[in-house]
This record gives structure tokens, sequence and C-alpha cells, in this order.
């Protein structure tokens, strides 16, 4: 079995696919195989083409990446792992760029969002949306001093030889955004396991929504996320994606037998440990 890991992300070097990825697989040897949007990442995973993908699912600031939702549900992936990562946003430019200097800001539509405060201070600039953060910085250190900066990561300028001119520019501090690691093959059963995603349907009737709840309470499963998520081609039809967290497998085995009475599909989406996240370090 070859020992380098080849895997899937969205963004290049330097994005924030990247350092999590990183963060996740520390001590392997990795070959981030950089992908242009989230469905090409997953269509990648599919075709074998890579032994893993990671990718975004929801920001503290921004919420869920609804898309994304549809993509786990559409492509034959498991999702084995999750890490969270902090995400601090700066504003980038050439060496000796002043903020005055500029008319221009190109980055990500989720970094542009989650600045917008910092960019709703300084009218004179436009946001532009491209693919990616770390790719933004990398184009703008091939190109002259023209009145553009980038918002990206403090590795994404070390990277490109850039200079900060404004650091930690996002809206709030605590900025954190969770990352999956997704796989064609679902985790081996292991001990350490205490997380599920679920995906399902359920039947358009008075109390259906309250009841699928009702089961995970009486199983003692704590549900950390509920998120619905059009149906496509099935206007005004929703499925649900929820995350629930145990402390005895048991309770989930029969969580999922009462739930699979109750929902019209239901399909498990990954088991596997959950990820520590950095804020609950920082309360302990």
């Amino acid at each position: 079995m070859d020992s380098q890991l080849n895997i899937a992300i969205q963004g290049g070097p330097a994005s924030f696919h990247d350092m999590a990825t990183r963060e996740f697989f520390q001590g392997r040897e990795l070959n981030l195989v950089p992908c242009d949007t989230f469905r090409q990442l997953c269509q990648r995973l599919a075709r074998e083409e890579v032994h893993y993908a990671v990718m975004a699912i929801e920001n503290t600031l921004a919420g869920s990446i609804l898309p994304n939702y549809t993509l786990l549900e559409s492509h034959p992936v498991q999702i084995i792992g999750e890490v969270y990562l902090h995400i601090s946003q700066n504003l980038i430019g050439h060496p000796g760029t002043r903020i005055g200097d500029l008319q221009t800001v190109r980055s990500h539509p989720m970094a542009l969002m989650q600045c917008s405060d910092f960019l709703e201070s300084h009218p004179h600039l436009k946001g532009v949306e491209t693919s990616d953060t770390a790719e933004s910085a990398r184009e703008l250190s091939l190109q002259p001093p023209n009145g553009v900066a980038v918002i990206a990561s403090k590795r994404a300028a070390e990277l490109y030889h850039l200079e900060i001119i404004a650091a930690d520019i996002e809206n709030l501090k605590d900025n954190y955004t969770r990352f999956l690691v997704l796989s064609r093959q679902g985790n081996p059963h292991h001990p350490l396991q205490n997380k599920a995603s679920l995906n399902f349907t359920l039947a358009h009737s008075v109390g259906s929504l309250a009841g699928a709840l009702n089961i995970f309470g009486a199983h003692d499963l704590n549900m950390t996320l509920i998120q619905s998520v059009p149906i496509p081609r099935k206007p005004h039809e929703y499925a649900f994606h929820v995350d629930v967290v145990w402390e005895q497998r048991e309770n989930f085995e029969k969580a999922m037998r009462d739930l699979r009475q109750h929902t019209g599909e239901l399909r498990i989406l990954g088991i596997y440990q959950k990820g520590e996240r950095p804020y609950d370090r920082q309360t302990r």
C-alpha cells in the first residue's frame, strides 16, 4: 500500500482546506490535489482518483454551506472524521501597500462574507469573488501593484511573499470552520466512534419531525446539528441532515432501528469520532 495519501481539497497551497487537512492527517505524507469546486472534489473521490477528500461544511459566522449537504447525499462518499479550524482572515497586498491605495479586494465569497463589517467600514473597497483565498494571493503575487488586495490566511501571505495590510479582519474573532473528512468507504467499527451524520426524509404529516427528534432524546442521543436541505427536482420538499453524539454506541443502534420505522428514507452518511472544537478547549 502506498504510504502517501492523495487528498482532494478545495483550493491550493495555504488555503484553509490545506491547513485543515494537515491538522487532521498530522504526521502523514500527503499529496494534496487542488480542486476548483466542491463538486469536483466529490467527483474525484467518487472516481477513486484520491484516497480522501476534505470539505468545509459549516462556519460559525456564515452558517451551513447548503450545497455541500446535497453533494454528500448525491455522491458515494462517507464521512470518516471532522476537524475544526480557527479562521483568521487578513487583508493582504504587495509590500508597502496601504489601504488608501486600494480599490478592489478579491477573495472567496465566504471570506468576503466573514469580513463584511471591515469592507463596509472602507466603502471605497469593492469586493470581487474568486474561487479560493490562497489562489487569489498567488495570482496577486504574479501581478504588479495595481490597487488590488486579497483576503487570505497569514500562511498565504508568507508563501507568496506578500504583506499583511490589516490582520484579523473577520467580523467576529470566534470564527471557526468545520471540515468533513470523506472517504469512499466508511470507518470500521471502533470504540472511540461517538458521532454520526444522518440524512432522512419525512412524511408531510403533523408532528412527523417532532416524532423523529423525540427518538434521539428517548435514546440519550445529543443532537448537535439539524439542517433542512432542499430535495433536487422536488420543489418545496426537504430532507433533514442531523448530527448526533452519544456515550453508548448501543443507544445509537437502537435509535436507528426506531428512526427507520419513522422516516421515509434514512441514510447514515458517516459514523466517526467527533472532532475537538477549539472554543471548547478555551472554556476548560
